[in-house]
This record gives C-alpha cells, sequence and structure tokens, in this order.
C-alpha cells in the first residue's frame, strides 16, 4: 500500500479561551489535490501553520514520506519539501520580481541566474514572469504568480495554498488551475483552502471538512454538491439570501465628474467619475483588483479629501470633510484590509467598536469615552454576526481573517448608516457567513440605506446588487440593472470596452 505523503494523527492545538485544533487527523497522499474546508474559525489556518512549522503542536503526531516530521519553523519546513502560498502576499512593492524572490531563499545564487531560473520555471507552468519588472507594477494575479514561482523554485513535495484565487479574474483562474494539475501530474501535493466551493469540486481529489477544530468528515468534492459541503462545514442547512422588494428613493448621493490623482507611485488614478446612489439601492461596482478601489473608497469614506461639490449627500458638499464628519452624517465605510486598515491589530474588539463607533454610538462625550459602552456594543456586534471569538477583550489580529471580517461588517451595519460603503465585504469568508453578511447588507437597503459594494466576487454582486458599474483604470462605467446583464456584458465591462461617457442611475 502506498505511504502517504503527509498523515497528521491526533494534532492538538489551544489558545487561551479556545481550543483551535482537537484531535485532528487525515491523510494527504502523493500527487494528490486535497481540500482542507470548514467556516471561518475552524482551525484550519492554525492547522497549516503547524504543517508549515510556524505552530507548534501541544499533542498529536505528524509524519512526512513516512518519517516522524516535527518543523520548529518555517526554514526546517521548506527545507523538508513543504511550500506555502499565504492568502495576504508578503511583496515589497519597490523591488522588482527576481529582488522579491531572492529575499524568500535561505542562499540565492547571483541574480542573472536567478532571473534566467525564474524565466524557466515560469514558462514552464504557464504563469510567465518577468523577472526585472518592480512588483508595485503588477497585477493582483501577476503577484500571486511571484509567490507561487517563489515556492516552485524550491521543487516542493507540498504546496500549501491558502485562498488562492480570492483576488483572480476567471481567466487567471483557469491559467492557475493547468499549473495546479500540471504540478499533480509531475507528483506533487496540493493542500488547498477555499471558500470557493465550486473550484473545489472542479479541482480538488479529496476533501476534509473542520468544523470547531474538529475533523467532521471527509468527502470527495467532485460527487457532492457545493451545497453539501457548505452544510457539512456548519452542521445545518445553508440559508440562501433573501431580496426584499424595494423601489429606491430619492438620490441620496452625487459624485460628479471626480477626479483625483494617483494616492502613491503604485496607486491609480480616478478619472471623471459620475455616479448617484439612492436610498434603499444596492449599487455594485466590480472590476479586476488594482483598478481603483481602494482609491474610490478612500475618496468615499473621506480619507482622501476632494473639492467640497465633487460629493454631495443629501445635497450637502461633503468632498472637503473627513471620515469622522461623515460618518456623524451617517456615510460610513468598511475597507478592503482588515488588519491595519479596518481593524488595528493590537487593540481589543472593544477599542476597535470605539475607533469607528463613537460618533454615532455616542460612545464619546466631550473627550471623555465610555468604554462600558463600547463593551456592550462589541458584544451586539459579536453575537449578531456570530463572530468566534472568546470576547471583546481579545485583540483583532487573534481573531481568523473572516471572522475579523464579520466583526468589521457589523460594526459598520450597526450603525444604521444613510451610506454604507463596502469593499470586498466577503474576502476570505465561508459560505453561511457570506450569506449573513449579504442578508444585512439587502436589510440595509430594505430600510432605506443607500448601500455601494465593491467586490470582485461577481455572483456576489449579481445576488444583491441593483445596478452594476465596472471600474477600469480608475473609469467607472454607466450603471447597468443587473436583472438584464449577461456575464459576456459584464467581462466586457470591466476590459474597458465600454463607453466613458457616464450616465446618472
Amino acid at each position: 500500500m502506498t505511504v502517504p505523503l503527509l498523515r497528521l494523527q491526533g494534532l492538538t492545538k489551544a489558545y487561551p479561551g479556545v481550543v483551535a485544533n482537537n484531535n485532528v487527523s487525515f491523510e494527504i497522499g502523493q500527487g494528490e489535490v486535497h481540500a482542507l474546508l470548514g467556516e471561518n474559525g475552524a482551525g484550519k489556518s492554525t492547522l497549516v501553520k503547524m504543517i508549515y512549522g510556524l505552530v507548534k503542536p501541544d499533542s498529536g503526531t505528524m509524519e512526512l514520506n513516512g518519517t516522524k516530521f516535527a518543523p520548529s519553523e518555517p526554514r526546517q519546513a521548506r527545507a523538508d519539501g513543504i511550500a506555502m502560498v499565504f492568502q495576504h502576499f508578503s511583496l515589497f512593492d519597490a523591488l522588482n520580481v527576481a529582488e522579491n524572490i531572492a529575499l524568500g531563499m535561505e542562499n540565492p545564487p547571483a541574480m542573472r541566474d536567478l532571473a534566467s531560473r525564474i524565466r524557466e520555471v515560469s514558462e514552464t507552468y504557464g504563469l510567465p514572469l518577468d523577472p526585472y519588472r518592480t512588483v508595485g507594477d503588477l497585477s493582483a494575479g501577476e503577484r500571486q504568480r511571484v509567490e507561487i514561482i517563489r515556492c516552485l523554485l524550491q521543487d516542493p513535495k507540498l504546496l500549501i495554498m491558502d485562498e488562492p484565487t480570492s483576488v483572480l479574474t476567471p481567466q487567471e483562474v483557469e491559467i492557475l488551475f493547468m499549473t495546479l494539475q500540471k504540478l499533480r501530474a509531475e507528483g506533487t501535493s496540493i493542500l488547498y483552502i477555499s471558500h470557493k466551493l465550486e473550484e473545489i469540486r472542479t479541482l480538488c481529489d479529496h476533501a476534509t471538512i473542520l468544523r470547531l477544530g474538529q475533523n467532521v468528515g471527509e468527502c470527495i468534492p467532485s460527487e457532492t454538491s457545493a451545497r453539501e459541503m457548505a452544510e457539512l462545514m456548519v452542521g445545518s442547512a445553508l440559508q440562501t439570501p433573501e431580496r426584499s422588494r424595494r423601489t429606491p428613493g430619492e438620490v441620496v448621493l452625487d459624485i460628479s465628474g471626480l477626479s483625483v490623482p494617483a494616492p502613491s507611485a503604485f496607486g491609480t488614478p480616478l478619472k471623471n467619475l459620475h455616479m448617484t446612489v439612492r436610498k434603499g439601492e444596492i449599487l455594485g461596482i466590480g472590476g479586476v483588483a488594482g483598478n481603483g478601489q481602494d482609491e474610490l473608497l478612500g475618496v468615499l469614506s473621506g480619507e482622501t479629501l476632494v473639492e467640497p461639490d465633487a460629493i454631495k449627500f443629501e445635497g450637502r458638499k461633503i468632498g472637503a470633510l473627513g471620515p469622522n464628519a461623515r460618518r456623524g452624517l451617517g456615510v460610513l465605510a468598511a475597507p478592503e484590509e482588515r488588519l491595519g486598515h479596518a481593524a488595528a491589530p493590537d487593540m481589543s474588539l472593544t477599542e476597535n467598536a470605539m475607533l469607528t463607533g463613537a460618533v454615532r454610538e455616542g460612545l464619546e462625550n466631550r473627550g471623555f469615552l465610555n468604554w462600558g459602552a463600547a463593551k456592550e456594543f462589541a458584544d451586539r456586534i459579536i453575537e449578531r454576526f456570530d463572530v468566534r471569538t472568546p470576547g471583546p477583550e481579545n485583540a483583532a489580529r487573534s481573531l481568523s481573517g473572516g471572522n475579523l471580517q464579520k466583526f468589521v461588517i457589523g460594526r459598520e451595519v450597526l450603525q444604521n448608516p444613510q451610506v454604507l460603503v463596502v469593499n470586498q465585504p466577503t474576502w476570505g469568508v465561508d459560505a453561511a457567513a457570506a450569506a449573513s453578511i449579504r442578508q444585512s447588507l439587502l436589510d440595509l437597503a430594505a430600510d432605506g440605506t443607500a448601500v455601494i459594494c465593491i467586490s470582485q466576487d461577481l455572483d456576489e454582486l449579481m445576488e444583491i446588487a441593483d445596478s452594476f458599474a465596472a471600474l477600469n483604470e480608475g473609469r467607472l462605467s454607466a450603471p447597468r440593472p443587473t436583472a438584464n446583464l449577461t456575464v459576456d456584458e459584464i467581462g466586457l465591462m470591466m476590459g474597458g470596452a465600454h463607453g466613458m461617457e457616464v450616465a446618472h442611475v
């Protein structure tokens, strides 16, 4: 009988107040693509960190090719043939591709030799890269190629991939899958983490499902529906978001002729944007990563100030108002980057609730902060949005990415905004949590809130948005009703093949 590449037996890891992994056992075969599924907070990240040597298990054992395997650090795991592509890229914008890859190597060769090797490996696996291009000039998909090629240069036995398609276009996903299938054919095993269950069904040979830190079962994805896998993950029936019948009211936010220079050498300028959003309307804005999404959110949130009359809220000029002043009026925002932008990593959830809720929740009075009220607000967010955490005193960085996302979105939703701008609201969130977040946005709109949802998930936008516009190289297309849009039309809009003379909604 063939010895599995990796065997995990009884892995357990506990932190104060929570057992992240509880007696987890499973095997990954030679040349197998194995999915690791579970809700946010189910223990997936802790498990792969143990495999990669970032975390030491409290108990349990691992075997690699039948030999005891207990890496004390990632360097040892890499030496044993384990490579990992993280969900969040760790690249330096100002350095070129080869320089970034060299930084991740123990003994990098001469730069000329490394550049030649990068070209050779990247072309072999269908992910061509110019080793001398500056990383700051690369698209999100190209940046991911850098991370993958960095791993492939190690000739890994096991490649761990955490949410690898979250920032890719459908075309880039196809290329990635071809690369992974080539690796599988060559005998490389892949441990694949994703909340996109149809991708799992297409790509993966087997799947292990974690729930609350425990292995609750396995399945063959090609023989299991996405809904069945989702229900295995949550242990109950999956709720589908419901849209209520509603007629948008009067215009609440009006942007006219807005142009903003790029905030940095690697940013995207916004060019002559026109946009109106009505009460009770959800406007979906799609686009490939790096086309001005972050810049648009900065302008709408007040982090980037513009001419006063470039943005009007209920007829009032607010372009020159900062974030707190806009929050006081009811214009709220939730950015894409969870740690460091939407939340302060080392602050508690109570403190993070205070940061954006002080004005609308009445958490401060004449400079004095009401921490009791802030804790109650944090508790409400945790309960309403099912945030898996021991309590509001825990630091933001202690939460899994999906649970922190639920907290960030919940914090803004519960403040009853007049306008809510969200960027990637369900990025890295499991199916059940994504349905809950989308339902909360639909409920806001039903209560009269104007919602602007910026997302790369086209299925998400088609599910909740009333109208759709595409952002391409800092230009916004004319909004179209989602009910009449085809996938081909959306693709053309995202690619910039649309008229730039923009009509109002």
